[in-house]
């Protein structure tokens, strides 16, 4: 099968297995599914969605969390993990949402990127996802599947971003990352198929004899 050939494959096989996209972390503005995903960082989405509830009950905006302790933050996302950084980070952005913002997150990657604890994959979920921005976050899930596919050959989930969005076309890119996300779960995970089990990996490379090694993220 060409490239070409699986790019098309690929696409109509998770439209059909996925046509809607919800995105996975509770929220309710652009605000609360920034902390949501700077909360799931190196942790699951589950995990964040049974912590965000007591969080966003005492603040579910820049002011509110603003004005709360370091240690009050980190008190409650502690499950999540990396809990000193994270609401270190947490107060820290939503001060500058304060400060620069007019307490409004901003529809604009390189300023979300300047937010502490904000980096590209984050900044690109936000504007997809709250702002409705082509981006394509790619995540190790999307880096392994991408490679498993024959989409890229990059070492880097930078270079895999590159290739994915070169290999197809914009206005798939928002769904897109979330549907890969969601097979990758169900059927494509790092323990459950090596490239030879799942049906899209044996469709794409039927005669694959060997696992296929992921290159490091």
């Amino acid at each position: 099968m060409l490239k070409a050939e699986r790019v098309e494959y690929i696409l109509q096989r998770l439209q059909a297995l996925y046509p809607e996209t919800p995105v996975p972390l509770d929220h309710t503005d652009p605000y609360t599914l920034l902390i949501a995903v700077l909360l799931s960082a190196q942790c699951t989405d589950e995990r964040v969605n049974q912590v965000t509830p007591a969080l966003f009950a005492l603040a579910d905006n820049p002011h509110d969390m603003a004005s709360l302790d370091v240690e009050q933050i980190r008190l409650i996302i502690r499950p999540c993990g990396l809990s000193p950084q994270k609401s270190k980070a947490i107060k820290r952005l939503s001060e500058i949402l304060l400060d620069q913002h007019d307490a409004v997150v901003p529809a604009d990657m390189e300023a979300l990127e300047r937010l502490p604890g904000v980096g590209h994959k984050t900044a690109s979920v936000v504007m997809s996802q709250a702002f409705g921005v082509p981006a394509f976050p790619v995540d190790t899930h999307i880096h392994r599947l991408a490679q498993r596919w024959g989409l890229t050959s990059g070492k880097n989930v930078v270079q895999t971003e590159r290739d994915l969005k070169r290999l197809f076309a914009e206005e798939h890119w928002n769904r897109l990352h979330l549907q890969i996300i969601f097979y990758g779960r169900e059927f494509c995970s790092a323990r459950g198929c090596d490239g030879r089990v799942c049906e899209i990996c044996t469709t794409c490379y039927p005669h694959r004899k060997h696992p296929k090694k992921t290159l490091k993220a």
